[in-house]
Protein backbone atom coordinates (compact mmCIF):
# COMPACT_ATOMS: atom_id res chain seq x y z
CA UNK A 1 0.00 0.00 0.00
CA UNK A 2 2.87 2.18 0.73
CA UNK A 3 4.58 1.55 -2.81
CA UNK A 4 1.01 2.22 -4.18
CA UNK A 5 0.56 5.79 -2.38
CA UNK A 6 4.44 6.34 -3.61
CA UNK A 7 3.48 5.57 -7.20
CA UNK A 8 0.69 7.64 -6.87
CA UNK A 9 3.04 10.70 -5.71
CA UNK A 10 5.14 10.09 -8.54
CA UNK A 11 2.19 9.95 -10.78
CA UNK A 12 0.95 12.92 -9.59
CA UNK A 13 3.83 15.40 -10.04
CA UNK A 14 4.55 13.66 -13.40
CA UNK A 15 1.36 14.89 -14.48
CA UNK A 16 1.79 18.82 -13.43
CA UNK A 17 4.86 18.52 -15.32
CA UNK A 18 3.16 17.63 -18.54
CA UNK A 19 0.45 20.30 -17.80
CA UNK A 20 3.40 22.81 -17.97
CA UNK A 21 5.25 21.31 -20.32
CA UNK A 22 1.39 21.61 -22.31
CA UNK A 23 1.22 25.50 -21.50
CA UNK A 24 5.04 26.27 -22.55
CA UNK A 25 4.85 24.06 -26.05
CA UNK A 26 1.49 25.45 -27.10
CA UNK A 27 2.40 29.31 -25.70
CA UNK A 28 5.94 29.34 -27.25
CA UNK A 29 6.08 27.20 -29.69
CA UNK A 30 2.80 26.44 -31.12
CA UNK A 31 2.47 28.34 -34.59
CA UNK A 32 -1.12 27.39 -35.26
CA UNK A 33 -2.54 29.51 -38.34
CA UNK A 34 -5.93 30.52 -37.14
CA UNK A 35 -6.68 33.32 -39.28
CA UNK A 36 -5.10 31.12 -42.54
CA UNK A 37 -7.36 29.06 -45.21
CA UNK A 38 -8.54 25.63 -44.62
CA UNK A 39 -5.30 24.59 -47.08
CA UNK A 40 -2.91 26.33 -44.93
CA UNK A 41 -3.86 25.06 -41.83
CA UNK A 42 -4.06 21.15 -43.02
CA UNK A 43 -0.36 22.11 -44.69
CA UNK A 44 0.36 22.82 -40.89
CA UNK A 45 -0.92 19.42 -39.66
CA UNK A 46 1.23 17.93 -41.86
CA UNK A 47 4.05 19.61 -42.01
CA UNK A 48 4.11 19.52 -38.00
CA UNK A 49 2.59 15.67 -37.95
CA UNK A 50 5.42 14.24 -36.57
CA UNK A 51 5.76 16.59 -33.58
CA UNK A 52 1.83 16.81 -32.95
CA UNK A 53 1.86 12.75 -32.86
CA UNK A 54 4.82 13.08 -29.92
CA UNK A 55 3.09 15.58 -28.08
CA UNK A 56 -0.49 14.08 -28.10
CA UNK A 57 1.43 10.91 -26.83
CA UNK A 58 2.70 12.39 -23.94
CA UNK A 59 -0.49 14.80 -23.49
CA UNK A 60 -2.96 12.22 -23.29
CA UNK A 61 -1.93 8.72 -23.52
CA UNK A 62 0.98 9.24 -21.09
CA UNK A 63 -0.82 11.40 -18.63
CA UNK A 64 -3.62 8.64 -19.07
CA UNK A 65 -1.58 6.07 -17.44
CA UNK A 66 -0.19 8.05 -14.82
CA UNK A 67 -3.74 8.82 -13.81
CA UNK A 68 -5.08 5.49 -13.50
CA UNK A 69 -2.17 5.35 -10.96
CA UNK A 70 -2.75 8.49 -9.14
CA UNK A 71 -6.96 7.38 -9.20
CA UNK A 72 -6.07 3.93 -7.40
CA UNK A 73 -3.35 5.16 -5.29
CA UNK A 74 -6.08 7.38 -3.79
CA UNK A 75 -9.13 5.36 -3.57
CA UNK A 76 -7.34 2.91 -2.13
CA UNK A 77 -6.10 5.83 0.87
CA UNK A 78 -9.40 7.13 0.63
CA UNK A 79 -11.61 3.68 0.74
CA UNK A 80 -11.57 2.87 4.75
CA UNK A 81 -13.24 5.99 5.92
CA UNK A 82 -15.57 7.11 2.66
CA UNK A 83 -15.60 3.80 0.92
CA UNK A 84 -19.14 4.62 -0.78
CA UNK A 85 -17.59 8.64 -1.98
CA UNK A 86 -14.23 7.05 -2.82
CA UNK A 87 -15.66 4.47 -4.88
CA UNK A 88 -17.84 6.97 -7.08
CA UNK A 89 -14.59 9.48 -7.59
CA UNK A 90 -12.57 6.12 -8.77
CA UNK A 91 -15.75 5.41 -11.29
CA UNK A 92 -15.36 9.12 -12.58
CA UNK A 93 -11.47 9.00 -12.56
CA UNK A 94 -11.50 5.70 -14.38
CA UNK A 95 -13.78 7.10 -17.05
CA UNK A 96 -11.55 10.52 -17.30
CA UNK A 97 -8.61 7.79 -17.86
CA UNK A 98 -9.85 6.21 -20.90
CA UNK A 99 -11.76 9.52 -22.90
CA UNK A 100 -7.95 10.98 -22.33
CA UNK A 101 -5.96 8.03 -24.06
CA UNK A 102 -8.47 7.70 -26.32
CA UNK A 103 -8.52 11.01 -27.42
CA UNK A 104 -4.99 11.23 -28.34
CA UNK A 105 -4.98 7.96 -30.08
CA UNK A 106 -7.80 9.17 -32.14
CA UNK A 107 -6.30 12.83 -33.04
CA UNK A 108 -2.68 10.70 -33.90
CA UNK A 109 -4.41 7.85 -36.38
CA UNK A 110 -6.72 10.28 -37.55
CA UNK A 111 -4.19 12.53 -38.19
CA UNK A 112 -2.06 10.04 -40.20
CA UNK A 113 -5.22 9.19 -42.32
CA UNK A 114 -5.89 12.91 -42.72
CA UNK A 115 -2.56 13.12 -44.17
CA UNK A 116 -2.67 9.98 -46.34
CA UNK A 117 -5.66 11.32 -48.10
CA UNK A 118 -4.26 15.36 -48.34
CA UNK A 119 -1.87 14.04 -51.07
CA UNK A 120 -5.15 12.78 -53.08
CA UNK A 121 -7.81 15.04 -52.16
CA UNK A 122 -6.96 18.28 -49.37
CA UNK A 123 -10.25 19.69 -49.35
CA UNK A 124 -11.53 15.85 -48.39
CA UNK A 125 -8.63 15.50 -46.35
CA UNK A 126 -9.48 18.56 -44.13
CA UNK A 127 -13.24 17.82 -43.97
CA UNK A 128 -12.22 14.37 -42.44
CA UNK A 129 -9.95 16.47 -40.02
CA UNK A 130 -12.87 18.48 -38.84
CA UNK A 131 -14.53 15.44 -37.63
CA UNK A 132 -11.31 13.81 -36.10
CA UNK A 133 -10.97 17.43 -33.97
CA UNK A 134 -14.50 17.23 -33.25
CA UNK A 135 -14.65 13.71 -31.86
CA UNK A 136 -11.20 14.00 -30.21
CA UNK A 137 -12.28 17.65 -28.18
CA UNK A 138 -15.42 16.20 -26.97
CA UNK A 139 -14.30 13.26 -25.88
CA UNK A 140 -11.26 14.35 -23.96
CA UNK A 141 -10.24 18.23 -24.47
CA UNK A 142 -13.21 20.11 -24.99
CA UNK A 143 -14.28 20.22 -21.97
CA UNK A 144 -13.30 18.95 -18.20
CA UNK A 145 -16.74 17.77 -16.87
CA UNK A 146 -15.42 14.32 -15.94
CA UNK A 147 -12.19 15.14 -14.52
CA UNK A 148 -13.85 17.74 -12.59
CA UNK A 149 -15.93 15.62 -10.73
CA UNK A 150 -13.67 13.29 -10.63
CA UNK A 151 -11.59 15.91 -8.30
CA UNK A 152 -14.29 17.36 -6.68
CA UNK A 153 -15.29 13.80 -5.60
CA UNK A 154 -11.98 13.07 -4.23
CA UNK A 155 -11.47 16.16 -2.80
CA UNK A 156 -14.56 16.08 -0.62
CA UNK A 157 -14.18 12.36 0.34
CA UNK A 158 -10.52 13.55 1.75
CA UNK A 159 -12.01 16.36 3.49
CA UNK A 160 -15.32 13.72 5.30
CA UNK A 161 -11.99 11.42 6.04
CA UNK A 162 -9.46 14.26 7.47
CA UNK A 163 -7.38 12.59 4.86
CA UNK A 164 -4.41 14.75 3.16
CA UNK A 165 -3.90 18.30 3.91
CA UNK A 166 -7.30 20.61 4.10
CA UNK A 167 -5.79 23.06 2.22
CA UNK A 168 -5.03 20.95 -0.72
CA UNK A 169 -8.74 19.80 -0.21
CA UNK A 170 -9.97 23.02 -0.82
CA UNK A 171 -8.11 23.72 -3.82
CA UNK A 172 -9.20 20.36 -5.08
CA UNK A 173 -12.87 21.95 -4.44
CA UNK A 174 -11.94 24.99 -5.83
CA UNK A 175 -10.60 22.72 -9.32
CA UNK A 176 -13.23 20.31 -9.72
CA UNK A 177 -16.12 23.03 -9.84
CA UNK A 178 -13.73 25.05 -12.39
CA UNK A 179 -13.69 21.45 -14.23
CA UNK A 180 -17.69 21.70 -14.16
CA UNK A 181 -17.99 24.72 -15.19
CA UNK A 182 -16.03 23.87 -18.35
CA UNK A 183 -19.55 22.83 -19.64
CA UNK A 184 -20.11 26.32 -20.69
CA UNK A 185 -17.55 26.94 -23.91
CA UNK A 186 -15.34 29.73 -22.66
CA UNK A 187 -11.68 29.10 -23.25
CA UNK A 188 -11.19 30.82 -19.89
CA UNK A 189 -12.43 28.04 -18.14
CA UNK A 190 -9.96 25.76 -19.19
CA UNK A 191 -7.62 27.54 -18.16
CA UNK A 192 -8.43 28.18 -15.08
CA UNK A 193 -8.65 24.30 -14.92
CA UNK A 194 -5.41 23.80 -16.00
CA UNK A 195 -3.54 26.00 -14.47
CA UNK A 196 -5.39 25.59 -10.61
CA UNK A 197 -4.81 21.11 -11.67
CA UNK A 198 -1.45 22.29 -11.61
CA UNK A 199 -0.57 23.34 -8.38
CA UNK A 200 -2.94 20.64 -7.03
CA UNK A 201 -1.24 17.88 -9.23
CA UNK A 202 2.38 19.17 -7.51
CA UNK A 203 0.87 19.16 -3.79
CA UNK A 204 -0.97 15.95 -4.11
CA UNK A 205 2.31 14.59 -4.96
CA UNK A 206 4.34 15.99 -2.36
CA UNK A 207 1.24 14.87 0.01
CA UNK A 208 1.48 11.42 -1.07
CA UNK A 209 5.30 11.36 -1.13
CA UNK A 210 5.72 12.30 2.42
CA UNK A 211 6.75 9.98 5.08
CA UNK A 212 3.08 10.47 7.44
CA UNK A 213 1.07 7.93 7.73
CA UNK A 214 -2.00 8.06 5.47
CA UNK A 215 -4.14 6.83 8.04
CA UNK A 216 -7.18 8.97 9.30
CA UNK A 217 -5.57 12.46 10.63
CA UNK A 218 -7.07 14.40 13.02
CA UNK A 219 -8.46 18.05 11.74
CA UNK A 220 -5.03 19.94 12.78
CA UNK A 221 -4.13 18.81 9.60
CA UNK A 222 -2.78 21.75 7.48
Amino acid sequence: MKNLQKMGGVAALLQATLYVSAFIYFGAFWRYPSEGSDLQKLAFLIENQSTIAIVNLFLYVVFGILLAVLVLALHERLKKTTNALSQTAAIFGIIWVGLVIASGMIANVGLSTVAALSAQSPEQAWLVWLAVDTVAEGIGGGNEIVGGLWVLLVSIAALKSHTLSKNLNYLGVFVGLSGILTVYPAEILTVVFGLSQIFWFIWLGVNLLSTQSYQTKHAAIV
